[in-house]
């Protein structure tokens, strides 16, 4: 839906998918984080690289917000800004589902 201005846009749409599966994933596993009787709910996802971390949270239904950071970053602080932001922002990050086009 939106991307800095300085990532491309080819880059940009190869890192949404790749983010689309990392929230699959992670939602998949969700039980290991919890007991047989209960249903944990994924919030959020998140990858330390070496010269870096990324975090993804569910940003409305179908849209998620990614972020990626330096090694040095708060992690609590830019968790908690990007909860304000899709607080912010609401509605406007929810993506229905696409439709199939018969051609």
């Amino acid at each position: 839906m939106a991307r800095s201005k300085d990532v491309g846009k080819d880059h940009a749409d190869t890192v949404a998918a790749a983010m689309s599966g990392m929230q699959s994933l992670s939602r998949t596993v969700a039980d290991f984080c919890g007991g047989p009787d209960q249903r944990p709910q994924w919030r959020q996802t998140l990858v330390e690289f070496d010269h870096g971390w990324v975090f993804l949270i569910s940003a409305g239904e179908g849209a998620y917000l990614a972020v990626s950071a330096s090694p040095e970053v708060d992690m609590a602080e830019i968790t908690f800004r990007m909860q304000q932001l899709v607080g912010q922002l609401g509605k406007a990050l929810t993506s229905p589902p696409r439709e199939d086009v018969k051609a």
